[in-house]
């Protein structure tokens, strides 16, 4: 029914990690270690992609490289859901698969997302650049 696929691909990102390598070549004799550090955060952070699929049977969501497979989340385990505005560095200090008590936050940018109540009373933060597309998807999957 629906599918999103983010990557971290922001441009402050990527200034930063420039900033950082062009700092250690200047700090005067070049750090190989240093810029083999700052190369593979690099290729990690490019590699990193969240895709969120809403199926038949619930919604599924994959951190690659970081997941193997798509991480299910049943309709029975979902209380309830809304599209809201999220702030990510005051509520859970940056991106990606992030913690806080009783919340779990999987995000690349932006502050769009879909919120699930799980009945297990913990919540899922779902980042989306589509969060009216994801929103409609899970309305009429979840309607049917």
């Amino acid at each position: 029914m629906y599918r999103e696929v983010q990557r971290f691909r922001q441009l402050w990102l990527w200034v930063l990690l420039g900033g950082i390598a062009l700092l250690v070549v200047m700090l005067g004799s070049i750090s190989w270690l240093g810029l083999g550090i700052v190369g593979a955060v690099a290729v990690f952070l490019y590699s990193l992609r969240l895709e969120t699929e809403v199926r038949d049977d619930g919604i599924y969501l994959k951190m690659w490289p970081l997941h193997r497979s798509f991480r299910r989340i049943p309709w029975s385990e979902i209380d309830r859901y809304e599209s809201r505005a999220y702030r990510p560095l005051r509520e859970f200090g940056g991106w990606g698969i992030r913690w806080a008590p009783g919340k779990l936050a999987y995000t690349v940018s932006g502050n769009q997302g879909i919120w699930l109540q799980r009945t297990s009373g913990r919540s899922v933060l779902i980042g989306s650049q589509h969060v009216d597309e994801f929103a409609t998807a899970i309305d009429e999957v979840h309607a049917g």
